[in-house]
């Protein structure tokens, strides 16, 4: 072979291999089928090969015809990870904030910060994951995520921290409830009656099985969930009580009646990122509203009590 090979020689053979026929890889290839059998002729005349025997005006392909086949179909998937990871890089080059979340934040209050983010980097491309603490905490180590919004048990060495709007947790009723008279809510009011809890394994679970076991009240859980916006859709629809933080229950104060509840079971949530973010800019802004929408919470929970 004394001449380079033609890339567009190449793509005529791989072509007509993948279509089964001359006329069939001019149409893909947008040529004419003279030019396809052209390229195909000069290719084998450059290689020295016979990639294929003509039978019955049919190309079939040889033994080397099929060696040189799959030499050629390795190369093209090198330059299809390429193009993959060309792909990437453009991706990782453009301003993209990766969040995560837990389930019981992912309503009103993620879209509200998020909303105010976004106003400030309108140019900024956000993903939310919705998942458990401790998830979210691996994720935030391994550089899965720049941010996260987890529960208070997350203590990871290699995680900054800072509490995030720390209240009492509060009883949630429907307006119609016969406890709405009160003001203050005590688990002797709640003893017996039907109650919607979080997963035995949650943290606000266990604050509430420890106070009504103090008070020797009876915890009658009729219904159990590991989502806030589940759990107060159900005191929504009269199925009972429960006890919960009052960023749960934004956006539903028209269906839902909160009263302070005593003894206070102290709950707060954590905003995380890692020591040195590759998004370290666009962090501190997302964690900068998320302390304002924070706060604007807190007022209207204040006021609406």
């Amino acid at each position: 072979m004394n001449q380079t090979l033609n890339l567009r020689q190449i793509e005529a053979f791989k072509a007509v291999v993948e279509h089964g026929t001359a006329s069939q890889a001019a149409i893909a290839l947008g040529v004419s089928q003279p030019a396809v059998s052209k390229l195909l002729a000069h290719l084998e005349a450059e290689t020295g090969l016979a990639l294929f025997d003509r039978v019955r005006g049919k190309l079939a392909l040889t033994v080397q015809g099929m060696r040189l086949y799959e030499e050629i179909d390795r190369v093209f998937s090198g330059l299809r990870q390429v193009e993959q990871a060309v792909d990437s890089i453009r991706r990782d080059e453009q301003r993209t904030l990766n969040v995560g979340v837990l389930p019981a934040l992912a309503g009103p209050f993620i879209r509200r910060v998020t909303m105010q983010f976004l106003k400030r980097h309108p140019d900024v491309r956000v993903s939310i994951q919705s998942r458990g603490s401790l998830f979210l905490a691996d994720w935030l180590a391994t550089r899965h995520i720049d941010v996260a919004l987890v529960g208070s048990r997350v203590d990871n060495p290699y995680i900054d921290r800072e509490p995030l709007f720390q209240y009492p947790l509060v009883c949630a009723m429907p307006p119609n409830h016969e406890l709405t008279r009160k003001r203050v809510v005590r688990p002797r009011d709640l003893s017996g009656m039907p109650f919607v809890s979080f997963g035995a394994d949650s943290q606000t679970h266990e604050l509430v099985r420890q106070a009504f076991s103090q008070a020797d009240a009876h915890l009658n859980v009729v219904l159990d969930t590991n989502t806030a916006p589940t759990a107060c859709e159900f005191v929504a629809a009269g199925l009972g009580v429960s006890l919960i933080h009052p960023l749960f229950a934004e956006g539903l104060h028209s269906r839902m009646v909160l009263r302070r509840f005593d003894p206070e079971l102290l709950f707060h949530f954590q905003l995380c990122r890692v020591h040195t973010s590759r998004n370290a800019a666009l962090v501190e802004t997302f964690v900068e509203e998320a302390r304002d929408v924070a706060a604007q919470v807190s007022r209207e929970v204040l006021k609406g009590q």
